[in-house]
């Protein structure tokens, strides 16, 4: 948490650097990725807002949701977001943004705003690819974007494929019966997605040594851990089958190969070709 605020005290003087850099031109003009094609006014094109986000996962519900003009923060290789150090020409993102989307756990998102001078509307996402939180967070955005009717239509495209990579999950169960699993907290929507039997959780923490002897008792055949936040092997002697899950969606900002990706470990895990 030091070395967080250490980067949130930063920002003062990066904001600077930002009004230095639009004076004569700089770096604040050359970045440009969360405006292209907009007019100049608030919202950028007509009806089209101009969404700034933290990462690529809150970038995937944007673009979701409707929204078109979507600059990222955050570079993908980041796991971590409040490991990132801002650069001038993130705030120069911010500050001609209409909203800016973070999560409850990247505290620094406020303090962006406030060092470049937005006026955009901050937005807290609830971060949880469960399919039902993910269908109402996707509204939610487009109902504040003005966008419903994207946000709509996605959602029908989005719950037709994992419908379908539910059902193709299930049909690789073991003898046909449901696996029981043990899942890292941020990742049980997989667990959901397969039709698993959950026996039990773990993390955000690593697992303690009376956890691990639990968490043995229930004999998982799967455990799903959070690939961006993995401490290694979780119950390494139990013969549990350890499968890493992706959270966050690449740089195209699609969610939907989150789910197919998920699908597709956890079929290999299962003994499915």
């Amino acid at each position: 948490m030091a070395r967080t605020r250490v980067r949130i005290a930063s920002l003062v003087a990066l904001s600077t650097a930002l009004l230095l850099s639009a004076g004569c031109g700089g770096e604040g003009d050359g970045d440009t990725s969360a405006r292209a094609g907009t007019d100049g006014a608030k919202g950028g094109a007509k009806d089209k807002p101009v969404v700034v986000v933290t990462t690529t996962w809150e970038g995937a519900f944007a673009k979701a949701a409707g929204a078109e003009d979507v600059k990222v923060i955050v570079p993908r290789s980041v796991h971590h977001a409040p490991d990132y150090d801002p650069k001038p020409s993130d705030l120069a993102a911010v500050a001609g943004a209409d909203f800016v989307l973070y999560a409850p756990f990247e505290p620094y998102a406020a303090k962006i705003k406030e060092a470049a001078g937005s006026k955009a509307e901050l937005v807290e996402v609830d971060l949880d690819n469960d399919v039902d939180k993910v269908g109402a967070e996707v509204a939610r955005l487009g109902k504040l974007f003005g966008t419903e009717d994207a946000a709509a239509q996605w959602k029908t495209t989005f719950s037709g494929e994992y419908a379908e990579l539910s059902a193709d999950v299930k049909a690789a169960w073991p003898a046909g019966k449901s696996p029981s699993v043990v899942t890292q907290v941020f990742t049980a929507w997989s667990a959901k997605l397969a039709g698993a039997n959950v026996v039990g959780t773990y993390g955000p923490e690593p697992v303690t040594p009376a956890q691990l002897a639990d968490l043995s008792k229930k004999k998982p055949a799967l455990v799903l851990d959070n690939a961006h936040m993995s401490t290694g092997p979780v119950l390494p002697d139990s013969g549990a089958k350890q499968v890493k899950i992706v959270n966050y969606p690449g740089d195209d900002l699609d969610l939907l190969p989150v789910y197919r990706n998920a699908a597709t470990e956890l079929k290999k895990a299962m003994g499915a070709s």
